[in-house]
């Protein structure tokens, strides 16, 4: 993958941890980058959704999605933001009433 590409990824997911805790980032174990940044990626998106309450459910999701539209449907990181979506749209419409 290209160098550029993973710094990219690395960036957008370390804001993302910034943004959702005030704990240090993790140390990255050894190893292949893009595998090392999948990791992290999953961390943050757990993170994330640990975090997410009915009233930020929305904007957690819309965070998370913008994260992995564009990738593949192989992605991992991909597939556990699509699984953790549906979680989030059952707190979302938790904290608004149905329309009748």
């Amino acid at each position: 993958m290209d160098p550029a590409a993973l710094r990219n990824r690395l960036l957008v997911a370390t804001g993302m941890w910034r943004e959702t805790t005030e704990e240090s980032l993790p140390k990255l174990p050894p190893g292949d980058p893009l595998e090392q940044i999948q990791r992290f990626e999953l961390q943050v998106v757990e993170l994330v959704f640990a975090e997410a309450t009915a009233e930020t459910a929305r904007k957690v999701a819309d965070k998370t999605w913008d994260m992995v539209h564009d990738r593949p449907d192989d992605d991992p990181v991909k597939q556990r933001v699509v699984e953790g979506h549906e979680r989030l749209a059952r707190l979302s419409a938790g904290s608004h009433p149905a329309a009748d």
